[in-house]
C-alpha cells in the first residue's frame, strides 16, 4: 500500500536471515491494515458492537487466522514452485472480497434498520451498563437486559478470513517473500506473515470494538452504524468494479 510493503522489505537488503525473517513480521503487522480487511472486519465487528472489546478482537483473530492460513496455503507454492493463481481466477477472487464487503455492509445496515443499534443505560448486578437493544417500538416500556448470543461465530469469522485470503494470497507481501532465494527461509517468513497478520487484526478489532463499547459511542451508533454500513459498501462496490479493471484502484 503506497510502496510502504517495498521500503519495509528494503530493510532486509544486505542482511541475514534474522533480517529477512523481522521484515516477515513487520508485513504482517502492516498487512492487517489494508483498506479491504478493515472494511470486512470493521462491517463484521459493527454488526455485532455490543459484545464489547473482548468478543471483538476474539472475531478479529478468527478472522486474520482464517486470512493467514489460506495465505500461507496458497503462498508455499510461490514461493517454492513461483505457482501463481491463474489471471482470472485472481481477478474473480478479488471481485469476490468486494461483494463479500458489501454483503458484510448491508448485514449491518439491515440490523440497524431493525433498531439493532438503540442505546439503552441502566444498572444491574450493581453496575453502570450501556446495552444496544432492538427498539421494537415506542409503546415498549421494558427491555430484556440478557446479553444476546451474537449472530457472528468465531467459525464464521475463520470462514470469512479464509475466503478474503485467496483474493490476498498473492498480495505484494507474499510477492516481496517469494523473492527470498531459500525455500527453507522463505516458507519460514510466510508462515511468520501470516501469524503476525492474525495478531495485528485482533488487535485492531479489539481497539475498534473498545471504542464501539464506549458509552459515548454506543449513544451516537445510531449515527455510526449507517454511515459505517454505506461508506464499506461502497468502498466494497468499488473494490469488485476495480477488480474487473472498471475503475482505478489506488492502494
Amino acid at each position: 500500500m503506497f510502496g510502504v510493503d517495498e521500503h519495509v522489505a528494503d530493510l532486509a537488503a544486505g542482511g541475514g536471515v534474522l533480517a529477512l525473517l523481522a521484515v516477515a513480521v513487520l508485513l504482517g503487522l502492516r498487512h492487517a491494515t489494508d483498506p479491504d480487511h478493515l472494511a470486512a472486519v470493521s462491517a463484521l465487528i459493527a454488526g455485532d458492537s455490543a459484545e464489547g472489546a473482548r468478543r471483538s478482537g476474539r472475531l478479529g483473530l478468527a478472522w486474520g487466522a482464517g486470512h493467514g492460513t489460506t495465505i500461507t496455503l496458497f503462498g508455499i507454492p510461490i514461493v517454492v514452485l513461483d505457482a501463481y493463481l491463474p489471471e482470472p481466477l485472481q481477478i474473480g477472487t478479488e471481485m469476490l472480497i468486494g461483494l463479500l464487503i458489501m454483503a458484510l455492509s448491508l448485514r449491518l445496515l439491515v440490523r440497524w434498520r431493525r433498531g439493532r443499534f438503540h442505546a439503552h443505560d441502566h444498572q444491574h448486578d450493581g453496575r453502570h451498563h450501556t446495552h444496544l437493544h432492538p427498539h421494537k417500538g415506542a409503546k415498549e416500556e421494558t427491555h430484556d437486559h440478557g446479553h444476546a448470543k451474537p449472530l457472528r461465530t468465531m467459525g464464521g469469522s475463520f470462514g470469512v478470513g479464509l475466503l478474503h485470503g485467496v483474493g490476498g494470497s498473492a498480495g505484494i507481501g507474499v510477492l516481496l517473500l517469494a523473492a527470498i532465494p531459500d525455500h527453507a527461509v522463505g516458507i519460514t517468513a510466510l508462515v511468520l506473515f501470516a501469524l503476525f497478520t492474525a495478531f495485528s487484526m485482533g488487535l485492531a478489532s479489539s481497539l475498534f470494538g473498545r471504542f464501539l463499547a464506549g458509552r459515548r459511542a454506543r449513544h451516537r451508533s445510531g449515527f455510526a452504524a449507517p454511515a459505517l454500513g454505506v461508506f464499506n459498501l461502497a468502498f466494497g462496490a468499488w473494490y469488485a468494479l476495480g477488480a474487473l479493471g472498471a475503475v482505478p484502484y489506488a492502494f
